[in-house]
């Protein structure tokens, strides 16, 4: 899939996975995660997007108002 808006997207994407194939490209990254039950990075400060745990337990758990 071709994103028109890629590299405006990694101006602003926390995911620090390496060879990530997805970076920049939401729709990718958003439906990879949903069918893990999972949340992209975007939804996690940088320090708790660095653990690799996208579940939403964790996002619940770490959420900073």
């Amino acid at each position: 899939m071709k994103c028109q808006r890629k590299e405006e997207n990694l101006e602003k994407c926390n995911c620090s996975y390496p060879g990530c194939p997805r970076k920049g490209i939401c729709c990718l990254c958003i439906s990879h995660h949903k069918e893990k039950d999972q949340l992209p990075a975007c939804y996690f400060s940088d320090k708790v997007e660095k653990s690799y745990d996208r579940s939403i337990k964790n996002f619940v758990e770490n959420y900073d108002r």
